[in-house]
């Protein structure tokens, strides 16, 4: 860091000589030292940090704020970045072809401030700040491809009941209920899934969001008012989510639940076919509860569409409403969030946005 005293009115290069000072104090030389700073630098503090951090001249870079996160690899680049880098390490590598990343930055430029919407991650954790991160990140990404901006609330799934549903989340133009264990706050999910079907209100599940999904609908349109996740109800008579056959027998809770990527088949003209624009897709799991198959032709009777389901049929991966009964409602037993990049956005991220942009 590099701060600026107006008091001075200059930079000030002892906060770096210091760092860099204990570091060297631990044995650890540095070869490259950025220098953060909100406003450009004089030429002055590169040659102090130099000479009093003992790295070449150009091996010290600046990294002002920018207005977009986004824009740092570019202007990185533009202090020749990689070159310093490639020298340093003794690699030879092309140049890099930042044209992809270049157009996405500009297109983030030329979003107009009117264009929002308003998304509510409806969540147990919301309390801990980074707790959704990755749907954050995925919901700033589906608006840069949809030149909208996203502005998101955290609502805590335990406040909401049936009597104030509607008083919470009416002003919100999308709605995504993210992943989670445990019972607490379950209650405020199906709630919360309940208005976006009735309400019309472009939604996505995700993981538990997705068994919620099931619940919800197994509840209030198949009439089992006791239907639940064999997670949180030992004693119900309609457990439409259950125990995945292959975690029965584990003891050991660590990283023992069903990981990683696996593929998914995409039913012909479905909404997921829609947005992902492909027959099969490969999407990151963690989880160790599954839809329970006992139930599937009468949910989908009842117009819950089984639309993924792993290749040999036996676990459903999503479920939605058909297009023509909803804007958009989908929700998948992975996280999509996972594989979401700025300049490649999660489909069902940017099919949800899309959505809420459109019934805005």
């Amino acid at each position: 860091l590099v701060p600026f005293l107006s008091g001075s009115d200059e930079h000030k290069s002892k906060p770096t000589q210091h760092s860099v000072k204990e570091l060297q104090g631990m044995g650890i030389n540095p070869n490259i030292i950025i220098l953060r700073c909100d406003e450009p630098l004089e030429e002055s503090i590169f040659n102090k940090i130099s000479l009093f951090c003992n790295v070449k001249r150009d091996c010290v870079i600046e990294n002002i704020t920018l207005p977009v996160l986004y824009e740092a690899p570019l202007m990185l680049e533009k202090n020749n970045f990689s070159t310093v880098v490639l020298r340093e390490l003794g690699l030879t590598a092309k140049s890099p072809d930042l044209k992809e990343w270049e157009e996405m930055v500009e297109n983030i430029r030329t979003i107009k401030p009117e264009d929002k919407i308003k998304v509510a991650i409806v969540g147990k954790y919301v309390k801990l700040e980074d707790s959704y991160i990755s749907v954050v990140e995925s919901l700033q990404h589906a608006g840069f491809v949809n030149k909208v901006k996203v502005e998101i609330d955290m609502v805590d799934s335990e406040t909401i009941v049936a009597e104030n549903v509607k008083e919470k989340l009416s002003k919100y133009d999308a709605i995504v209920v993210p992943g989670g264990f445990g019972n607490r706050g379950i209650e405020g999910m199906i709630e919360t899934i309940k208005y976006a079907r009735e309400e019309k209100v472009p939604f996505l599940g995700i993981c538990l969001g997705m068994q919620m999904t099931v619940v919800e609908y197994a509840r209030n349109v198949l009439g089992l008012k006791d239907a639940n996740s064999a997670e949180f109800s030992k004693t119900s008579e309609n457990p439409v989510i259950l125990i995945m056959e292959t975690q029965k027998d584990i003891k050991k809770k660590g990283g023992t639940m069903r990981l990683g990527s696996y593929p998914c088949v995409i039913k012909t003209g479905s909404l997921a076919e829609e947005v992902y624009g492909a027959s099969k897709i490969d999407e990151r799991h963690r989880h160790r509860f599954e839809y329970n198959n006992k139930y599937k032709e009468r949910l989908e009777n009842a117009g819950l569409i089984c639309s993924g389901v792993s290749p040999d049929g036996s676990l459903v991966e999503i479920v939605e409403l058909e297009p023509k009964t909803h804007p958009y409602f989908i929700a998948g037993q992975f996280h999509p969030e996972l594989k979401s990049r700025p300049n490649r956005p999660a489909p069902l991220f940017i099919g949800l946005v899309r959505a809420a942009k459109n019934v805005k």
